[in-house]
């Protein structure tokens, strides 16, 4: 495989037989956006001999930064260097930032300290910084910030809104206007993102009057135009403040503005309407998104049983469910585990098994939450054998993204204590095995109640004591004692 750096024709029809008859994207997707199958395909591309032009390979890098796919974006970005492709700065810190998401923030460092001093300019630097924001590196981030300014480079909205967004993420909401204030100091003109955020951390002040000078200013000075982001994020703080009224009057300037007609804008028109229980125009913005897009994706259909779900329409749901069974052929386990969680929830587990079952013959089998959703039910209901089995179930799938699933804390406390009541140490040992395969560490907690449970049945373990120490555990005083009575030889 071979890139071409030069050229700047973007009609694939017409080029050389030497480059590929297809988008490099089309190439990489042709088998679905999975993980597995995106870096098989791209393998086979980088082992083949053909060609590709530096813009066809920027467009894909997107692509699969959109998607999550981050390392066979990664693979990709380096493929570019070791075949020959120059890389612009901005290469640089897109390459900067995959590094921080495939592998960690140390290797985005070690790239950062290694890039020649010419590329050390605000896209690099920004870069960086935004990947400290992620990681939530608070005082990393301001760090590099104020070298950012101390080298006088050019300073745009953008590591400011990182900045501010880390803020709003640890809680430090009363930090945004500070940052803000900056910002007009040094004339760097706020962009829509900025404000987005800036009314996000007023609304976490519960200083709604602030949000509103905060929009108002926005239509006054008309740099930025408040787009269906904004009027949304103003429909979603009303929501919270329980002002019914103005989410409605939030929610028609938005419609006004969506004349684009943005999936995302339908969406969230959707999911906030149902939040204000307005069912009728949950049904109008359906209708209108179906006109809009009359090929209904997988994650329109999801929104809207969810909405309907939530709203306690259940026909309207199961309606709902199965004109998306009916016209698409993609079985979405996601969709089932909407209705499913219905069925649980209203105590039709009959239903909830059907549909599952239902599923998985059309070739969704259950995910890891499907089986967490009657966890739950079984759980409710005292069926706790039931319960564990589908957590176990859980554990062995994993998340969809690869990483390990982990019960909700809530969960795991609720079934110790009832093998600490019920003096099952059988059964709380066997939750614990469970609970190893999807933690690194089990923790005080949950061995603390294990000794509990050992010590009301009267049981004994002479190997308590070494396994506590192999897990690195260590308990309080009490069950100290408690410990010095189960641990005989």
């Amino acid at each position: 495989m071979a890139f071409q750096p030069l050229g700047r024709t973007k009609n694939i029809a017409r080029r050389s037989k030497k480059y590929l008859e297809e988008a490099l994207f089309h190439r990489l997707f042709k088998e679905g956006t999975s993980e597995v199958s995106v870096r098989q395909n791209l393998n086979q591309f980088l082992k083949s001999s053909k060609r590709v032009y530096k813009w066809e390979v920027g467009d894909t890098l997107r692509k699969l930064r959109e998607r999550g796919l981050y390392y066979p974006a990664l693979k990709l970005s380096q493929a570019m260097t070791e075949r020959g492709m120059n890389k612009t700065v901005s290469d640089q810190a897109i390459h900067l930032d995959l590094l921080a998401k495939a592998r960690g923030i140390a290797a985005a460092e070690s790239y950062f300290v290694n890039l020649p001093e010419t590329s050390k300019n605000h896209l690099t630097y920004g870069a960086l910084l935004n990947c400290y924001c992620k990681e939530l590196m608070t005082e990393e981030a301001e760090d590099l910030l104020e070298k950012m300014k101390e080298l006088n480079l050019e300073l745009t909205s953008m590591p400011y809104n990182s900045l501010m967004t880390l803020y709003t993420k640890m809680g430090q909401p009363e930090n945004v206007p500070t940052l803000i204030q900056e910002m007009k100091s040094a004339q760097i003109s706020p962009d829509s993102y900025t404000y987005n955020v800036w009314i996000r951390a007023l609304a976490a002040m519960n200083d709604i009057s602030g949000v509103e000078r905060v929009v108002e200013e926005m239509k006054k000075f008309g740099r930025v135009t408040a787009d269906w982001t904004t009027y949304s994020n103003l429909a979603s703080i009303y929501a919270d403040a329980g002002m019914p009224e103005k989410v409605e009057q939030a929610l028609k300037e938005l419609e006004k503005i969506n004349a684009c007609k943005d999936l995302s804008a339908y969406h969230f028109l959707i999911t906030l309407y149902g939040r204000t229980g307005n069912l009728l125009e949950v049904y109008r913005v359906w209708r209108s998104l179906r006109l809009a897009f009359p090929k209904t994706g997988n994650i329109s259909y999801l929104n809207m049983i969810q909405t309907l779900v939530k709203l306690k329409d259940l026909p309207g749901a199961e309606k709902c469910f199965r004109e998306w069974e009916s016209g698409n052929p993609n079985y979405d386990i996601r969709i089932a585990n909407a209705l499913i969680g219905a069925y649980t929830k209203e105590g039709k587990l009959e239903k909830a098994e059907d549909l599952k079952e239902q599923a998985r013959r059309r070739g969704a089998k259950p995910n890891a939450k499907t089986w967490e959703i009657f966890s739950e039910y079984y759980m409710q209901n005292g069926q706790i054998k039931s319960a564990v089995e589908c957590i176990a179930n859980a554990v062995s799938i994993g998340r969809g993204d690869g990483k390990k699933w982990v019960p909700p804390p809530e969960t795991v406390r609720t079934l110790m204590g009832h093998f600490e009541r019920e003096k099952d140490v059988d059964g709380a040992e066997e939750f614990v095995e469970i609970l190893k395969k999807a933690v690194d560490e089990v923790g005080a907690e949950v061995f603390e109640s294990l000794i509990r449970t050992y010590a009301a049945a009267g049981r004994t373990s002479p190997v308590m004591r070494r396994r506590l120490k192999m897990e690195n555990v260590e308990i309080t005083e009490a069950t100290k004692k408690l410990l010095d009575v189960i641990c005989v030889e």
